[in-house]
């Protein structure tokens, strides 16, 4: 199977609330802002857990860049019409299944600190 095409199948099953049938490794490793949940059987755990806040998401792809064992996947998720969330996230392959998954996205305001004085409209 194409990487991208596993990329595909990763956000098919989220969108169809197959999480059960991930194509993850048993080793698979997510690290998010929240942190860094090591191996599938904690993963799902943590999923079935909070499936409130995991399942009914649409997902915007906007990229998916390929290389020889990795990818990047640039996306907008959506749940309902108050949730939208954008994200980027690189994926790590072993044979034909996402072994590790590092993803980028902003949770929560921004320190009075870190913002811009005067900020333009658009950069």
């Amino acid at each position: 199977m194409k990487l991208k095409d596993l990329v595909k199948q990763w956000f098919k099953k989220w969108e169809t609330g197959d999480y059960l049938n991930l194509p993850i490794t048993e080793n698979f490793k997510h690290t998010s802002p929240i942190g860094t949940i090591d191996g599938k059987k904690d993963y799902l755990a943590l999923v079935k857990e909070n499936e409130d806040k995991f399942l009914g998401q649409t997902f915007d792809i906007h990229d998916i860049i390929v290389e020889k064992d990795k990818a990047c996947a640039r996306y907008t998720a959506k749940q309902g019409k108050e949730f939208s969330l954008d994200v980027s996230e690189w994926y790590y392959f072993k044979g034909n299944l996402i072994d590790k998954i590092i993803a980028y996205y902003h949770i929560g305001e921004i320190r009075e600190d870190r913002k811009l004085e005067n900020p333009k409209k658009s950069l």
